[in-house]
């Protein structure tokens, strides 16, 4: 059995796109819609106000494009500006829930998924009453940077592939 859940969350052919990149300048400030931005390994999205924090699982956050539909729908708006949720890349077409845990490209930047990006009490105030638990296991992913370069709106955004398990060495 675990032969073919290892088979099946391995599994993921689906490539996406960058739709939008965010910059947050300092700390609550409104955040800034760039078309390219430049990704370093040891300081992270240049421009971004965590960049440098390099120790953190933090460097990069992402949200599911496709999953502003349902937040508005949770808050009973007709849409959503994806700059209040406070991520950096808006990507569609490819799960950000298979690529937690495993390593990925967006344009000629290698990320690794390390984990959900949950939601903060600033969701609250931004979004209005129940916009915590609205975002509560749809508020994105947070990613380490492996490999720098850069990334630019519409670039690719595909999984590596696994690599294969080693064989077991014989006795």
């Amino acid at each position: 059995m675990r032969g073919q859940m290892a088979k099946l969350l391995g599994t993921l052919p689906q490539c996406g796109v960058l739709e939008q990149i965010l910059l947050r300048p300092s700390r609550q400030e409104p955040m800034q819609s760039v078309t390219e931005a430049s990704v370093e390994l040891g300081q992270g999205l240049l421009g971004d106000r965590f960049s440098g924090r390099v120790d953190s699982k933090r460097q990069i956050t992402l949200f599911q494009a496709e999953h502003l539909a349902v937040l508005a729908s949770l808050l009973h708006r007709e849409s959503l500006d994806p700059a209040l949720l406070r991520r950096n890349l808006l990507v569609r077409g490819i799960s950000l829930h298979a690529l937690s845990g495993r390593r990925f490209r967006i344009g000629e930047v290698l990320l690794e998924g390390a984990g959900q990006c949950h939601p903060c009490s600033r969701m609250e105030a931004v979004l209005g009453p129940g916009g915590f638990n609205a975002m509560r296991g749809i508020g994105g992913l947070c990613v380490r940077i492996i490999e720098g370069g850069r990334i630019r709106v519409g670039d690719r955004v595909q999984a590596e592939p696994e690599p294969e398990p080693e064989p077991l060495a014989r006795l």
